[in-house]
């Protein structure tokens, strides 16, 4: 390959030192960004392609599909499937997982219904359009979990078409979490038999698992696919995922292409081999007490940037087990643009994700002081 023109060189020298400068402060978004995976960049010499069905064989092997059945093993025990029913895939992020759900809850569910909170992942919303399927949006409560009365209501009048539900496992801006147990109850209550419920889990759904807490989601609890990001928590320089779902639910979607050797059962026909590379070296390196402490150190340093914003007057809270942290809009430009904030509806937040510290978090709180204090010192000088 033919070396930079000099200014294109600079153009990329510019851009490194930016991209490296803006990941110093970057508390906005869920990005884990404690990883190191030096041991693994020569594998970026290859172009490595996972192509069909990361389960079966396939004639085309300049892959990483028996690391990807190893992650998938990992991740399937984790979420408690059916141990002879379930099947998945290492993709592109979450996105694409809830994209594969309501594929598989359509292709059972013709004439189903998708219910969905407003809180919920705007890929949601897309995938719907995508799939040209028939939805309802219902309300959420004050901290962003589903109104179950609203939901209720909303089921009740369109009883006679089959409920596909999309359950919150950690929303956007709240990271709140719906509870499957009570859509269950609902079935049950409405004599319902015809229901697919899907968890979103991609920001919370691994530690939770993890330690455990409340509400429970996993299969064992009713989910019949289960979608997670794996450049979130567990942490990766290339956006990724994965969906694991009921193999009964999967064998309605693929066919066999000849010139791969395999079944083509995923939404894009090649997909990233260097990924589940990725994912098998943390599991490998940190295994399930890893990622227990991993996600320990993340609550403590959430419940400590929370107290410190209290301590400077502002009204910072989170939902129970969240290590998302959320206050009134910010407003000063500056501070949102060098700790990348997100924010929304009248609400900011910060996400402890690994690799924010409270060191990160001190300085965060810092540069709010600041501003407050110059803020009060130009309103003095104004005759």
């Amino acid at each position: 390959m033919n070396m930079l023109h000099p200014a294109d060189q600079d153009r990329l020298s510019t851009y490194m030192t930016k991209a490296f400068d803006r990941a110093k402060n970057f508390i906005g978004y869920p990005i884990a960004q404690d990883f190191d995976y030096a041991q693994l960049y020569p594998l970026l010499k290859l172009p490595l392609n996972n192509i069909g069905d990361p389960l079966l064989p396939s004639t085309y092997d300049l892959s990483s599909r028996e690391m990807e059945k190893e992650v998938l093993t990992f991740f399937a025990d984790i979420f408690r499937a059916p141990q002879e029913n379930w099947w998945g895939y290492i993709n592109n992020g979450g996105s694409e997982g809830n994209l594969y759900a309501l594929y598989a809850a359509r292709e059972l569910y013709a004439n189903g219904v998708v219910y969905y909170s407003d809180a919920t992942h705007y890929s949601v919303q897309k995938n719907i359009k995508l799939l040209n399927m028939e939805s309802i949006q219902i309300r959420t409560q004050k901290h962003g979990e589903i109104d179950y009365d609203d939901l209720r209501k909303m089921i009740d009048f369109n009883r006679h078409k089959p409920v596909i539900m999309v359950a919150n496992i950690g929303t956007t801006m709240t990271e709140a979490k719906d509870d499957i147990t009570q859509f269950r109850q609902l079935m049950q209550e409405l004599r319902i038999d015809n229901y697919y419920i899907h968890c979103d889990a991609a920001l919370a759904g691994v530690y939770s698992m993890l330690l455990d807490l409340r509400p429970g989601f996993d299969f064992t609890y009713g989910a019949d696919s289960i979608s997670i990001s794996g450049h979130k928590f567990i942490g990766s320089p290339l956006p990724c995922g994965l969906v694991l779902i009921k193999k009964n639910h999967k064998d309605r979607i693929g066919r066999q292409v000849a010139y791969i050797g395999t079944i083509d059962t995923t939404i894009s026909g090649s997909r990233n081999g260097h990924t589940p590379v990725f994912l098998w070296y943390a599991m490998k390196c940190m295994g399930k007490e890893g990622f227990r402490d991993r996600a320990l150190a993340c609550l403590e340093n959430a419940q400590y940037a929370c107290q410190r914003l209290q301590e400077i007057g502002i009204d910072a809270w989170r939902n129970t087990d969240a290590i998302t942290v959320v206050f009134p809009a910010l407003q000063h430009a500056a501070l949102l643009e060098k700790w990348q904030i997100a924010t929304g509806g009248g609400i900011s937040h910060i996400i402890c994700m690994p690799g924010v510290t409270k060191e990160k978090i001190d300085e965060f709180v810092a540069d709010i002081l600041t501003l407050e204090a110059n803020r009060l010192l130009e309103a003095e000088l104004v005759p």
